[in-house]
């Protein structure tokens, strides 16, 4: 073994002349193994709703979407979009159109946006499992159905299957505008209500109503076969990027294929970014807490320096005697850190498994806050209190200097 390692470990666990020394070193330690805890526990927590935010946009986004570079709508009787549909791994390949409208309920009224779907995008997504109230149905032999956002549902006030419908008022495409009879610029149609979705972000809940593809086509005045997007769901999902390449590769630069990041890439980007401010801010504080280093280990090089001047007369050099103090106040910060991981990581697990922190208000999607624990972050923060721990113990071994007229 490393001799200043060896004497460096001796001296952490041995009793000092001043027991003040100790309690100093112990509570760094403390406060390094708090610090670190925190930041498992923090970053493990936005792990979490990451994930869960997610799951949630999986359930209604695709996990590939095509759509044009620029303008607005294209066929699916275009050939290289054809060549697409009968690609081996696509297992589903649903026709939508999208477009703004105003809906009515009552005397309520609000704008958002009507998306119509084909037959299979329920077997697309996995929209029932955010299904809130009612159910998702579209049409029957009788009437046409919609599945609507929560917020916009409360905002009108209807809910699945009511007696009233829900109508639709899609401006016209074609002709000219009257001023004078302004109702005579809208496509007037009508859904009841068949379910609430909640994706829990107000950008789907607040906006959208699905209907099905033949009703919004009939709406915004559109020929069969037109879309304004395809969403595709893949057998491989590991090997999602050679498939979104292979689509590119077929439909050519006038259209654009996004993976289910790159449709939501504004939010993911927000909650890395927030993440990370996170992580500086907690680090910023650990570097605080480490700082008491300097203090206890000050203290113990005092305390010391009979074994200095001993070990000086053994043959010793300043390097070696630097050595064994560094090492000293970076074993204490490695302590600290790893009873930190520790007790982080087992309380992130105990979090995940039992939930003891509840997350008052949102009881229909989750009862306790999510965690999800990252091996990388858990080396990203070993080596940030390394790091720091190491140049924390630096500035008083510096100050160690051997008087050579002293032999």
């Amino acid at each position: 073994m490393n001799l200043s390692f060896y004497i460096a470990k001796r001296y952490l666990f041995s009793k000092k002349s001043h027991n003040a020394i100790n309690i100093i070193s112990a509570i760094s330690a403390c406060g390094v193994c708090v610090g670190t805890m925190a930041l498992v526990c923090v970053l493990s927590v936005f792990n979490g709703f990451g994930t869960l935010i997610e799951s949630l946009f999986s359930s209604f986004d695709p996990d590939l979407k095509i759509s044009l570079v620029e303008g607005k709508t294209f066929s699916t009787e275009e050939a290289a979009v054809a060549k697409v549909r009968k690609m081996p791994g696509v297992v589903y390949f649903t026709e939508v159109l999208q477009e703004n409208a105003m809906f009515r309920f009552k005397d309520k009224q609000a704008s958002g946006t009507i998306k119509g779907v084909s037959a299979d995008f329920q077997k697309m997504t996995r929209i029932d499992s955010i299904i809130v109230n009612g159910k998702f149905q579209l049409k029957d032999n009788a009437f046409n159905y919609g599945v609507a956002g929560a917020g916009l549902a409360t905002k009108l006030g209807f809910g699945p299957y009511f007696v009233d419908p829900l109508y639709i008022y899609a401006p016209q495409r074609t002709g000219e505008i009257n001023l004078t009879r302004p109702e005579t610029n809208f496509v007037l149609d009508h859904v009841f209500v068949s379910g609430i979705f909640g994706v829990q972000q107000p950008e789907y809940d607040n906006k959208y109503v699905i209907v099905s593809i033949d009703l919004a086509r009939q709406l915004f005045q559109y020929k069969p076969h037109i879309v304004t997007s395809v969403e595709l769901k893949v057998s491989d999902k590991k090997d999602i990027n050679s498939m979104k390449k292979n689509i590119i590769n077929t439909l050519g630069s006038r259209f654009k294929v996004l993976d289910r990041f790159e449709q939501q890439e504004d939010f993911f980007r927000i909650m890395k970014v927030e993440k990370w401010i996170t992580y500086l801010i907690l680090s910023f504080i650990l570097l605080i807490a480490i700082f008491n280093i300097i203090g206890s280990l000050s203290m113990l090089i005092i305390d010391k320096k009979d074994d200095i001047l001993t070990l000086r007369n053994m043959g010793a050099d300043q390097a070696l005697i630097q050595r064994i103090f560094l090492y000293e106040g970076w074993l204490i910060s490695m302590l600290g850190a790893l009873f930190g991981l520790g007790l982080g990581t087992l309380f992130c697990l105990l979090q995940e498994h039992f939930g003891f922190i509840t997350l008052p208000g949102s009881e229909f999607i989750i009862t306790a806050y999510p965690v999800n624990l990252q091996p990388l972050d858990l080396v990203l923060i070993f080596v940030t209190v390394s790091v720091m721990g190491f140049f924390a113990a630096y500035y008083p071994v510096k100050q160690i200097k051997i008087d050579n007229s002293s032999n």
